[in-house]
């Protein structure tokens, strides 16, 4: 067995690399501290200051204060989107908005890709880590993965809209909570409205899950086309398999393949190109 060593510099940046995209943002110490019994310190322009400013040198600038998560109003939220006359406004909104604690643990908003002209939309779940990083949705191995199944169709992204249901990256890539999912969904859901895509293909169960109502699973729902009301926009929905599963799994990539071809076939019914 290896003995313990001290780790130099780039190793300790590598764990600390590696914790953040574990989404772990706390330090734990070796005794458990019950938070709720703990009161915040009390301020007092009595209380002498601990280092005395040497004779003649200005005062400390005061440390701001960042923001953390806060608990966000959905009745908010939904009053927010709605009053979005524009995808520009929507992101802006967006970007301003603090009622979703994911805003605080993402490096950035991740809005949206593709042509907003475009009647075809795709809809995944949330951001990973390239995505958050660059900004843009679908651009790891994903999304590489996602521009060649469009291809084999005839499709590229100047041919279709891209958004998630979630805008930023959750921590560790995790699932979005209930709660979080309630506060993004009134954004995505006029988000579709502006948009008023002829055609929504869901990318995933996640996002199958949240745009058509259900429980089901992605196996027994993928293929199928039905009428979904997003916000209050009516259209035609048909789930796929995401990318990153497929990469997971070639052998569902027949399955994918499939779904492409139902795609292209309701694309030339309506004669969208």
């Amino acid at each position: 067995m290896s003995q313990d060593h001290a780790l130099n510099n780039a190793e300790l940046l590598s764990v600390l690399d590696w914790y953040r995209a574990a989404g772990v943002d706390l330090a734990v110490g070796e005794e458990p501290v019950d938070r709720f019994a703990q009161k915040p310190p009390v301020a007092s322009a009595a209380a002498p200051s601990r280092i005395a400013p040497l004779p003649g040198a200005a005062a400390p600038a005061p440390v701001p204060l960042v923001p953390g998560p806060v608990g966000g109003d959905p009745a908010e939220a939904r009053a927010l989107a709605r009053s979005a006359q524009s995808l520009d406004q929507l992101r802006d909104m967006l970007e301003a908005y603090d009622g979703c604690g994911l805003k605080f643990r993402a490096t950035q908003l991740v809005f949206a890709d593709g042509n907003p002209q475009a009647k075809i939309m795709l809809i995944g779940e949330a951001p990973g880590a390239e995505e958050d990083r660059i900004g843009k949705p679908f651009v790891g191995r994903s999304g590489q993965l996602l521009d060649r199944m469009l291809a084999a169709i005839g499709l590229n992204r100047t041919k279709v809209y891209i958004a998630n249901s979630v805008p930023w990256r959750p921590p560790g890539n995790r699932a979005p909570s209930p709660e979080e999912m309630e506060l993004c969904l009134p954004f995505l859901h006029r988000q579709v409205e502006l948009v008023a895509p002829k055609l929504v293909v869901t990318l995933g169960g996640s996002a199958m899950q949240t745009i058509f109502k259900t429980t089901a699973g992605i196996i027994k729902m993928r293929g199928k086309w039905q009428e979904v009301s997003i916000g209050n926009h009516a259209t035609d929905g048909m789930p796929t398999l995401h990318p990153a599963y497929l990469l997971r799994n070639p052998a569902a990539k027949q399955q994918a393949w499939r779904d492409l071809l139902s795609l292209k076939m309701k694309m030339d019914a309506l004669g969208l190109e």
